[in-house]
Parts: structure tokens; sequence; C-alpha cells
């Protein structure tokens, strides 16, 4: 199969890691869950969901520590395992159903200035419901953000399977359906050749490179100057329900994607890809 497997024990990546500016890996994984529950440590292709974004920071050269946000006992200790710090426990009011990115953020960013004085240059945003992130894409990510200073985020994008141009909205007064979207010249952009649309791109979910300054100083999560990072759209697997698990494990075990397996040490017994 193809991928990047770690056998051993990595390098640790925490605060003082190499000579370069500090690039923060930061992984949101709450202990809720309602479509798959526990789903952050439930085991994917043999191996616990958040282990994956992990393995993809270990293995990124821009990356000089990696931190997880959590609420949860367990997730923590999973976390641990796989290489990441838990240097604290998200509060209960950031980690409901209804929390946006955006406090939990705040939350990581200020506990980690104020308790040990760390203030990154680049914050990596990586989900594990996005666990088919390659290394090589944090390092551009954050490559392409030092690079453009006016720049306030890079995010990851790919070519949609369905253009919004041809969706609906359904009148709740009427019932009757109007276009989602317009486009100047084309009377009817739904009826149109999609060869004829813009084009269009859809945010994967994978990563996000953020200044530290978007988050605290502007209240944004990406700001308004937002850099593309163009993903295989192979690799475009967002996990939010059951069916989008399965079909993770397909194209997980599949053999035929560069997939950054998490250490073998951290596998699920019973459960090895």
């Amino acid at each position: 199969m193809h991928g990047l497997e770690h056998d051993g024990e990595a390098a640790p990546k925490g605060p003082e890691s190499g000579t370069q500016a500090a690039v923060l890996a930061l992984v949101l994984a709450r202990g809720g869950s309602k479509s798959i529950p526990r789903k952050n440590i439930r085991p994917l292709a043999g191996f616990p969901l958040v282990a994956y974004s992990i393995a993809a920071a270990e293995a990124a050269r821009r990356v000089t520590r990696i931190v997880v946000s959590t609420d949860d006992e367990e997730i923590a200790a999973v976390a641990r395992s796989c290489g990441a710090e838990v240097p604290f426990l998200r509060p209960e009011e950031l980690a409901r159903d209804e929390t946006l990115d955006l406090p939990v953020f705040v939350h990581a960013l200020q506990w980690l200035a104020r308790t040990e004085g760390y203030r990154p240059e680049v914050v990596v945003h990586l989900r594990p419901t996005s666990p088919l992130c390659r290394p090589e894409w944090i390092d551009q990510a954050v490559d392409l953000l030092r690079a453009n200073p006016a720049a306030d985020a890079v995010r990851s994008v790919t070519p949609p399977p369905h253009t919004p141009y041809k969706m609906w909205k359904i009148d709740p007064a009427t019932g009757l359906l109007s276009p989602l979207l317009a486009v100047a010249g084309i009377p009817e952009p739904y009826n149109a050749p999609r060869q004829l649309l813009p084009e269009c791109w859809w945010q994967t979910g994978h990563l996000d490179a953020v200044r530290p300054e978007t988050i605290l100083g502007r209240g944004s999560m990406t700001g308004t100057a937002i850099l593309p990072l163009r993903i295989d759209p192979r690799y475009a697997v967002d996990i939010d329900t059951p069916m989008d698990w399965e079909l993770a494990e397909v194209m997980i075990r599949s053999g035929t994607l560069e997939v950054t397996f998490p250490r073998a040490s951290v596998a699920v017994p019973g459960l090895r890809r």
C-alpha cells in the first residue's frame, strides 16, 4: 500500500523544536459527536481518526509544534500516544455542538501565550475529519503564506463535483424553485453548459494556514485576503456521516493514494489495515 508510516518514535515537536520560526499545528478534537459517536478516536483503517492529522503534522517539515485542543481525557491520552501535546483541556462551553472554531483557537493561542509565552508565527488548522492530508501540502501552505505578507490565510480548495450555478433554493412561502446564483451575461446559468460558467472551488477542509494576528486581532479564522492551495480532488473526503466514513475506509485501503499513516504503535489491535 502506498503511503508513509511512522514505525518508530519520531523526534518530538515542541516550543523549542528546530531553528525555524514557530509553526503551530492545532488539531481540534472534541469528545461529542452525534452523527458518529466518539468519532475522533474511532478506528479508521486501523488507526484512531485523530491520529491521521497528527501524523501529517509530524511529517511536515515546517511544523515545529503539534497541539490538540480537546475537552475529553480519553482523546487527550490518544493524542499524546500519537505524538501530540495536550497542554490543557478545553472548557466545556467551548466543546458544544454549536461552538465555532474561532473561540476555540482564541482560547488555545491565549492559553499558550499566557502560560508559556509561546506565540507562533503561523497556525495551521488541521481537521481530523479530513484524514487524507499530505504533509507537503502543509509545508506549501506555510511557504505560500510566508511569501505573501499581505495575505491573511491560505485555505485548501479543489474543484467541486457539481457547480453551484446549477443549484437551487426553495421559497418557503410559495414552494417554488429559484436559482441559487446568477451570472452576469448568462440569463439562465442553470441551463447553460458547465464550460460557460465561472470556475468554482470547494474548500476541502484539509487545512488552513493562518496568521495568529488574523485570529486574535481581527476576530476571523481566515481574514479577507485568502490564498488558495489547490488539492488533488482524489483526496477530498470530509467525514461527517457514516457513509463518509465508509468512503474514507475504502479510499485508504485501496492502496491508490499516498496516505500518511500514523505511528504503528498507535494502531488498534485487530484492526490493522
